[in-house]
């Protein structure tokens, strides 16, 4: 393996916003192309690096490859995987943390009181502007696919395992720009370390795509929380004039 096919897969993680990767000692199995690349960089200790998205990717060839996924320890307490939902052709892609226990039931995400709040946003907000817009129309989706118990915040390497995912879905939409909500999803794209009070009501980028960070809808349902609604509001009215004007 030469030096390019290496440097693809680590700009690949940095991407993804990961700053360590994670070592385990294995042998190579045949063919294994991630497998080689690390052989090479680091003889004696290899890393299985997910594979970079393959070419004519879909949505539906993504959702065949995750499978019934074992990957990490989340997969011990789900009921269902939580992909994702919305327009594949979506121009707007919002981005939360992890499925609840409602979206752990129905298998679709921000479907709880969370997700009650976001759709009101999105709706509300596009029609006070101007904008003919239902939240069919853009895609939702999570940085980790299956619930954390309790409903804590993913891992460092459970958000790593499933970034390979969020990486290809974003890349197959390829929207014109992306809604970060909260501090995880936040870091998870951006690979930033401020919190979202920080980082909120700002474009970033990931990869070529504008990034708007907002509050997670969870944390407006806090009553102490009406100023940062307001910021909320804000922020969104600056999405969709962006992407939708």
């Amino acid at each position: 393996m030469n030096r390019e096919l290496l440097k693809q897969y680590l700009e690949f993680y940095r991407d993804l916003g990961i700053e360590t990767l994670y070592r385990r000692n294995v042998t190579p199995g045949a063919g294994s192309a991630a497998a080689a690349v690390m052989e090479e960089a680091a003889p004696g200790q290899v890393s299985i690096l997910p594979g970079i998205a393959p070419g004519n990717d879909s949505l539906e060839k993504i959702l065949e490859d995750i499978g019934d996924c074992q990957r990490c320890r989340l997969h011990e307490g789900r009921n269902r995987i939580v992909f994702g939902t919305g327009d594949a052709r979506a121009k707007l892609v919002f981005v939360g943390e992890g499925p609840g226990a409602d979206e752990d039931e129905q298998g679709v995400p921000f479907v709880g009181r969370a997700g009650q709040l976001l759709t009101q946003m999105i709706e509300n907000t596009a029609a006070r502007e101007g904008i003919a817009l239902k939240r069919p129309d853009v895609y939702i989706c999570n940085i980790v696919k299956c619930r954390p118990p309790g409903n804590r915040t993913p891992e460092p390497d459970e958000m790593e395992i499933c970034g390979e995912f969020v990486f290809r879905q974003l890349s197959v939409i390829h929207p014109k720009a992306i809604c970060a909500l909260g501090g995880t999803a936040a870091r998870a794209l951006l690979g930033r370390k401020e919190g979202v009070t920080k980082l909120r009501g700002n474009w970033y980028k990931w990869r070529d795509i504008p990034v708007m960070v907002t509050y997670h809808p969870s944390y407006l349902l806090r009553p102490y929380n009406q100023s940062a609604k307001r910021e909320a509001w804000e922020d969104l009215k600056k999405v969709l004039h962006y992407v939708y004007d």
